[in-house]
């Protein structure tokens, strides 16, 4: 039987993460393998060391996003899913549109803002005007690391804008052209291996732009187009993923992609679809174990 380690966050311990970690231990079992789990607090002060049996474990499934820790799991010999690399690409929302970019695959038209430091601040805001001059308003601000639609906000006016990001500074950021076409809605495609298993079309019930759950959206099953499908399965492969949730936009043109969460939240997908993504990423690892041998 595969034992696994199922690494998960020391300080992110509400019921909502607690229930998903409980999902994965039972669809674990009913895959005929076991995951003990272990926080990344526990695993940090050991997983360099002795104290440390990495030969316990065949594979490690990573419900966090310690990089460093994930790195040294592969350090240690593990094959580790998501990677450490891949999910890196995904936390970070400039390297997902610099990685994805060079792919050349569509994406909302975005700038970078340049670095600076909290102590340091933004002595002046030229770049800012230069960034709404480009893209025009409304104009989308997002801090580049953030989940559940936090840490994203839409502004109207060049002054509002401009005083947010003095107030981020320190903070990686990028701006990004808003598209009005797929206003409070958008697709979560689920990926595993080189197949979508489950996507559900979220809506904003309150005029929110976002249309994240968390801020209160609305969610129905969706089967993707054949280009929808065929996008999020290509993001998912040029950012080195097992798996994925693929958030796609609806663009004028055609699908956008608009982020890649590496440890996608699947309980809704599950309420909506009935399909248990636990037990599909958890099949995909145990194929890959035994394709290995």
């Amino acid at each position: 039987m595969p034992h696994g380690l199922l690494v998960v966050n020391a300080f992110l311990r509400t019921t909502k993460f607690d229930e998903l970690y409980q999902i994965l231990l039972c669809s674990a079992r009913e895959c005929g393998m076991e995951l003990s789990v272990h926080t990344n607090a526990e695993l940090s002060a050991v997983v360099d060391g002795d104290a440390f049996d990495a030969a316990a474990y065949d594979f490690v499934l990573f419900w966090d996003k310690d990089v460093a820790l994930a790195t040294q799991l592969e350090q240690r010999g593990l094959p580790v899913f998501n990677s450490a690399e891949s999910i890196l690409r995904c936390d970070d929302k400039a390297l997902t549109y610099l990685t994805l970019k060079r792919a050349g695959l569509p994406m909302p038209r975005t700038i970078l803002a340049p670095k600076t430091f909290a102590a340091v601040g933004y002595p002046h805001t030229a770049f800012v005007d230069a960034a709404a001059d480009a893209l025009g308003f409304p104009l989308v601000l997002k801090e580049c690391f953030g989940s559940f639609g936090q840490q994203v906000y839409l502004f109207d006016e060049r002054e509002a804008l401009r005083a947010k990001v003095v107030a981020l500074a320190g903070t990686p950021l990028l701006f990004q052209a808003l598209v009005r076409e797929s206003w409070g809605r958008d697709i979560r495609v689920n990926v595993v291996g080189d197949r979508v298993v489950a996507s559900i079309l979220r809506h904003s019930r309150n005029g929110d732009f976002r249309s994240n759950l968390t801020l209160g959206g609305d969610m129905e099953s969706y089967t993707p187009s054949p280009a929808e499908a065929a996008l999020a399965l290509r993001a998912v492969r040029e950012l080195g993923l097992t798996f994925a949730g693929v958030d796609v936009l609806f663009g004028r043109d055609g699908p956008l992609i608009c982020e890649v969460n590496s440890n996608a939240h699947f309980k809704t997908t599950l309420a909506c679809t009935g399909v248990n993504m636990a037990t599909e990423l958890l099949r995909e690892i145990k194929r890959r174990l035994e394709a290995s041998r």
